[in-house]
């Protein structure tokens, strides 16, 4: 009995350890980064986000950037004067909350001709709301 209990503790302690390895680095637009004429809906239909993972957003410093956005502002391609965009080329977004978060280029008229970024981050991976059920187990 008390090796079961080991053991289960043991399970435990490993996976609260091994938790946050399970973070993904996702570059956004691969190895294209973030440019002009790339398909960023396609892009991310083709990613899970969770929080704990982070977006790298690469482009060359001054030919573009990158703003937080809210619905509105990514539909209208609008920027706003109270957000600072983020702007060295190689910019780090962590995410840490579940949800809709949109990312918009304000240079120009970049945002309109596609340059924007719709993800929905979901809950951190082996957390109780992704974790799968037990199923088979007798009670």
């Amino acid at each position: 009995m008390a090796s079961t209990a080991f053991l289960i503790t043991l399970v435990v302690a490993v996976a609260m350890v091994t938790a946050p390895a399970l973070s993904t680095d996702h570059w956004v637009g691969d190895d294209q980064g973030w440019v002009l004429n790339f398909d960023y809906k396609a892009w991310a239909s083709t990613k899970e986000f969770h929080v704990g993972d982070t977006l790298i957003f690469k482009y060359k410093q001054g030919a573009h950037n990158v703003y937080r956005a809210d619905q509105r502002a990514f539909q209208n391609c609008t920027t706003s004067s109270f957000i600072t965009p983020l702007t060295s080329g190689n910019d780090v977004i962590s995410l840490t909350t579940p949800g809709k978060k949109w990312y918009i280029c304000g240079i120009g008229k970049h945002c309109a001709k596609g340059m924007k970024l719709a993800i929905n981050v979901l809950p951190e991976l082996g957390s109780p709301a992704t974790a799968p059920s037990p199923s088979g187990l007798a009670s």
